[in-house]
């Protein structure tokens, strides 16, 4: 397999693993609720996680859909020729 090839899914996969990893830190901040300080700090992470992820989607989102618009869709990649 090429490095190209197992990039792809990387790539895709990535905001979910975000989204996933920041559900699960806020389901333990919920848990460990009797700790305050330790909790609130993995809610933190959690909470930013969830939203790193939701940003990333959005961002491919706008700029698969912008892309789409040209006639030309290589013309809006960096270097395309």
């Amino acid at each position: 397999m090429t490095t190209r090839g197992l990039s792809r899914p990387v790539y895709e996969g990535l905001p979910w693993a975000y989204m996933l990893c920041g559900a699960a830190a806020l389901v333990v901040s919920y848990l460990l609720a009797a700790r305050a300080a330790l909790s609130l700090l993995i809610g933190a992470v959690g909470l930013a996680l969830l939203l790193a992820g939701f940003v990333v989607l959005l961002r491919r989102r706008d700029y698969r859909r912008l892309r789409s618009q040209y006639g030309n869709p290589g013309s809006l990649d960096d270097g395309g020729t």
